[in-house]
């Protein structure tokens, strides 16, 4: 707020209730230094979970991945056979261009051969009937272990590697709303060390699990505890800076999230058993434990529960941390115009039914917003079919290009606003989906450039999304709600992995479906207000305010009354 906007003369010496409104949360925080180096050394410390986080909810990409394989020729291998043999060009069929998994050639000797009579591992005596594999009997190509051949899940049965990741995307379904829940309840930094620390123990137990049913129960169960990770490291991270740095600042903690995928990338490939990379994995996470009592509580969020004494003495430590003078008639006119406000709201302060009912059409969008953006980002990270080569150099690649997507919210979104820089990215991510369509088979590099800005549009999109729906609604059900529409975008991530069944009966059909999608919710975000250099709302009533044109401020810039304190 610019100084040059000064009260009337008949407000020059406002009573203390009127003065009390001259300082707020946002003002104080602008004062201090929107983003110095106390909001660093916390941005540094929610990195680390927010890394975490993104190597627990995909681990599962390469623990229960199917291990290529080939059926054991009896009549041929030996126990030192390699995957590509010359016998498999007559013994084994081709699944496109690798060697089918599950079949093979039958041989027509092979009733009567006796193995010490000599081999009949010769051309003449294979015919074009295949079989099925004898049961567990294979040859891999690679070292790598995973649950697929640790627990001898193959072929008519590796419908139980997909559930691994519907089963993964049903706990973080069922424990988003309750880590939401924890948060606005009992705060924020205690939710992040609580779902860090049990997700990690729960990670570290199920890398010893001794069958599939409970190497399944451990993957709901880490998932369901540790799930609020990201959407809690975010909004503590929206509550911590100053509003013109909080693009920035997010922007800067959700990059930590596609290194996150890079390290479980490069891990996975240095380490290809499931059971040591889990390991590897969980265990650093247990540093989040001195959480507890080294992370700050978020400042808004003591406010809004009526906890004054711990909010101003984190302030009074931040201004000391940025060397910048706090005056104490500052945070007694902050804690007097924060009791003013609980007090002349007639809510609860966890009024979760009454925004409901006040928010349902905002809570509808943002859902059906949620779950497509979901849809659309797994969904495109799922056909990833052009890409040949290294699987793991693949993922890796994947992830980097959504650091870019995560710092393109940052050019865009004070420039043309919150609504239709959601509403343009989404519809730029349905029009490239479209276009690989159009580019065709025959022309893989262009399919391939469209992929690439489709995935990068739809994670600037959801960056966009994060930021809107932490600023549309109140502080005390900032993290019940987001983790709501959170919630019920697993129903996209549920979906995701199904798409590729659509290309046996279409093959565009998967492109026009998140096209769709996304064209179709992108026009829908323009029914939300607009949140740009819109202080946070406390309570409902301010939420609801939102989009509401009010008269301009006449509250003093809070240097103003800075200096005012220290003249006195």
């Amino acid at each position: 707020m610019a100084a040059s906007e000064a009260p009337p003369a008949d407000a020059a010496m406002p009573s203390p209730a009127k003065d009390s409104e001259d300082v707020t949360l946002d003002a104080i925080l602008k004062h201090l230094g929107q983003f110095g180096r106390f909001q660093l050394i916390i941005f540094v410390l929610i990195c680390l979970p927010m890394m975490f986080h993104a190597m627990f909810s995909v681990t599962y990409v390469f623990t229960a991945a199917t291990v290529t394989h080939r059926c054991n020729i009896e009549e041929c291998d030996t126990p030192r056979s390699a995957y590509y043999e010359p016998h498999t060009e007559w013994s084994i069929p081709k699944n496109g261009k690798d060697l089918d998994a599950c079949n093979r050639y039958t041989n027509s000797e092979l009733p009567q051969w006796n193995q010490s009579e000599g081999g009949i591992c010769f051309p003449t005596y294979f015919t074009t009937t295949t079989e099925s594999c004898p049961e567990n009997n294979f040859v891999f190509r690679d070292n790598e272990v995973t649950i697929s051949n640790d627990f001898g899940i193959f072929c008519d049965d590796e419908w139980k590697l997909s559930m691994v990741g519907t089963i993964n995307n049903l706990g973080q379904f069922f424990g988003i709303p309750i880590g939401g829940f924890v948060a606005d309840r009992y705060g924020r930094s205690f939710s992040i060390a609580l779902g860090g620390i049990l997700g990690a123990v729960l990670g570290v137990i199920r890398s010893f699990s001794p069958s599939y049913g409970w190497f399944l129960a451990f993957e709901f169960l880490d998932n369901m505890t540790s799930s609020t990770l990201y959407s809690t490291c975010f909004v503590i991270g929206i509550e911590l800076v100053g509003p013109k740095r909080r693009v920035l600042a997010c922007s800067v903690i959700t990059v930590f999230y596609a290194v996150g995928e890079v390290l479980l990338a490069m891990s996975a490939k240095a380490f290809p058993d499931w059971r040591i990379l889990l390991r590897i994995t969980y265990m650093p996470s247990l540093i989040l434990l001195a959480y507890f009592w080294i992370l700050p509580e978020s400042v808004r969020w003591l406010l809004s529960q009526g906890k004054e004494e711990r909010a101003t003495n984190i302030l009074r430590r931040a201004a000391k941390v940025n060397k910048r003078e706090l005056p104490e008639s500052v945070l007694d006119k902050l804690v007097l115009a924060n009791r003013d406000k609980l007090q002349q709201s007639s809510e609860s302060r966890f009024p979760i039914r009454e925004a409901f009912k006040n928010f349902k059409w905002r809570i509808a969008n943002c859902s059906f917003c949620w779950i497509v953006h979901v849809l659309v980002y797994y969904g495109l990270s799922l056909n990833v079919v052009l890409l040949d080569g290294d699987k793991y150099n693949n993922f890796a690649y994947i992830a980097l290009v959504e650091i870019p997507g995560f710092f393109m919210p940052l050019l865009i979104m004070d420039r043309f606003g919150r609504r239709y820089s959601l509403c343009g990215l989404m519809l730029a991510s349905g029009l490239c989906c479209i276009g690989t369509i159009f580019a065709g088979a025959d022309q893989p590099v262009l399919q391939l450039v469209l992929f690439l800005i489709g995935k990068l549009t739809i994670t600037a999109s959801f960056q966009v999304l994060y930021f809107f729906a932490s600023e549309i609604y109140p502080t005390n059900l900032r993290n019940s709600l987001l983790s709501f529409c959170s919630m019920m975008g697993r129903f996209g991530s549920m979906l995701a992995p199904q798409t590729p069944l659509l290309a046996k009966y279409y093959a565009s059909a998967p492109a026009m479906l998140f096209a769709g999608a996304a064209i179709v919710s992108g026009l829908l975000t323009l029914f939300f207000p607009e949140t740009t250099n819109v202080v946070l709302p406390t309570t409902v009533q301010e939420a609801d305010a939102i989009g509401v044109k009010k008269k301009p401020s006449q509250a003093k810039d809070l240097d103003l009354v800075v200096a005012e304190s220290q003249t006195q």
